[in-house]
């Protein structure tokens, strides 16, 4: 199943919309199946592509951090706990800056670590959390098995930006 995909680009970022539609379509159909994920066929989630400013802008006000951040998630006011959403899934905010900044660091593909970001970032809005030890694990657990699945190698066995 595949909630309605509403895309934004903000800050004058560019990208082939299409292709990262698709990509995020794959992503999704991967994630919730190895996540085993539910929501109504009606669903909706809303992508932002921008750059370190708008993200910059965000991790401050929701976060309390002032700086530029990969990826930001906010889920959707009638969300549930346990696998199960409601309508508004949510709202996934990428900076298209960091992420190629650290793709670059890092030897990796900007597109591979995109799809890992847009998996970080939906796995987010269904609960998943890495704020200790044992949740950490569970989400780089099944984000690897999902990147896996997708042919994208192993994103944490080097350092980690997110």
């Amino acid at each position: 199943m595949i909630p309605k995909i509403d895309l934004t680009l903000q800050d004058d970022v560019s990208i082939d919309e299409t292709a990262f539609l698709a990509r995020v379509i794959n992503i999704i159909i991967e994630t919730v199946e190895l996540a085993n994920l539910k929501f109504p066929k009606e669903a909706e989630l809303s992508f932002v592509l921008a750059g370190d400013k708008t993200l910059q802008s965000l991790n401050k006000q929701w976060r309390a951090i002032d700086k530029p951040t990969n990826v930001l998630s906010f889920p959707g006011q009638d969300i549930q706990v346990g696998g199960q959403a409601g309508l508004m899934l949510g709202d996934i905010v990428i900076s298209l800056e960091t992420t190629k900044r650290e793709a670059a660091l890092e030897n990796k593909a900007f597109n591979d670590h995109l799809s890992h970001l847009v998996i970080h970032g939906f796995l987010h809005l269904f609960g998943y959390d890495h704020e200790n030890d044992i949740e950490a694990n569970q989400m780089e657990s099944l984000e690897t098995k999902i990147l896996n699945k997708l042919g994208i190698a192993n994103p944490y066995e080097d350092e980690q930006f997110i």
